[in-house]
């Protein structure tokens, strides 16, 4: 098997997981345990398994490095974070995995601002037919009867997704400095101190003794496969494809949590299966095509999101 196709596999496993972790997460919030307490749960969880993997890489960053890490960990785990699964909370996930496609536009958008990365008519057009999709779709947040989808939820993973694109401009250069395992062992530890005071007593009132072995998994799942798995299968694939090829799988996502939504809904305890529709399909298309605007070119360097969600 050549490089190429097992960089393939890896973006394609990365996809699943992505697309599983809306319905898994949101299976198991509010209750049994509330969206701070298992942001807790997985920070904590993600930076012992980060730092098991840059055991012998890690060392002190340089002093004038430190802001940078801060603001990396603010951006990209405790806003990014925290918005992610308090809106996950309390909207669709079907909702939440089309507004994350919209990801590259934003790193697109924010590279414009910072890096003064010139910004073409087809991308502005990209920019256009994305933001239409987005504002349709939170307009259907708004006027949903069957409280499946929340305004206010889709508003937090759209904010979620910018504090992201943030931190994935702002993380290059440390990329490019360090080892990139040892940026994001940092990043973690750094964004433990953050959330704890979010989510940390929270964890005393979770009924450990009342979890079914389903609600275990999609702890397990949340806190291991979700960061650490994607993020490995991240690293495989962008030392083998283009920036461009790799963000592409992004579109992957929504298709992939709804087909999860019929396929485990059989083990979760909530429906997420008639929140389904066409309007949020045609919503999800605009904002594919916007990206694929936006991303098309091979210039275009937009990252790959990996440990988000």
């Amino acid at each position: 098997m050549n490089r190429g196709t097992v960089a393939h596999f890896a973006l394609a496993g990365a996809a699943i997981i992505y697309g599983a972790n809306y319905i898994i997460a949101k299976s198991v919030m509010p209750n049994p345990i509330g969206p701070n307490s298992f942001i807790t749960l997985r920070v904590v969880g993600a930076s012992i398994l980060f730092l098991l993997l840059a055991y012998n890489k890690m060392y002190l960053p340089e002093k004038r490095d430190w802001w940078r890490f801060i603001v990396c960990a603010v951006c990209g785990v405790a806003t990014n974070q925290l918005l992610f699964f308090n809106g996950l909370a309390i909207t669709s996930p079907i909702n939440a995995s089309i507004i994350m496609t919209s990801n590259p536009i934003i790193v697109m958008l924010i590279s414009a601002l910072l890096l003064k990365q010139k910004i073409s008519s087809q991308k502005v057009i990209g920019i256009s037919i994305g933001a239409l999709g987005a504002i349709l779709l939170l307009r259907l947040s708004a006027f949903d009867m069957s409280r499946q989808s929340s305004l206010k939820g889709d508003l937090f993973i759209l904010i979620n997704s910018t504090s992201w694109g943030f931190y994935l401009v702002l993380v290059k250069p440390l990329m490019q400095k360090y080892n990139p395992i040892m940026v994001t062992a940092w990043v973690f530890l750094i964004g433990i101190v953050l959330v704890l005071p979010f989510g940390g007593m929270g964890l005393q009132t979770i009924d450990w003794q009342a979890l079914t072995n389903w609600k275990w998994f999609s702890i397990l799942f949340v806190i291991i496969c979700s960061p650490c798995l994607t993020y490995l299968f991240n690293m495989i694939a962008v030392h083998r494809l283009s920036p461009t090829i790799a963000s592409s799988y992004i579109y992957f996502q929504p298709m992939l949590a709804g087909v999860f939504a019929f396929l485990l809904s059989s083990f979760s305890e909530k429906d997420f299966t008639s929140d389904i529709t066409w309007q949020k399909i045609a919503c999800a298309m605009a904002i594919f095509v916007g990206v694929h605007l936006v991303s098309r070119s091979e210039r275009t360097r937009v990252p790959v999101p990996i440990q988000n969600e």
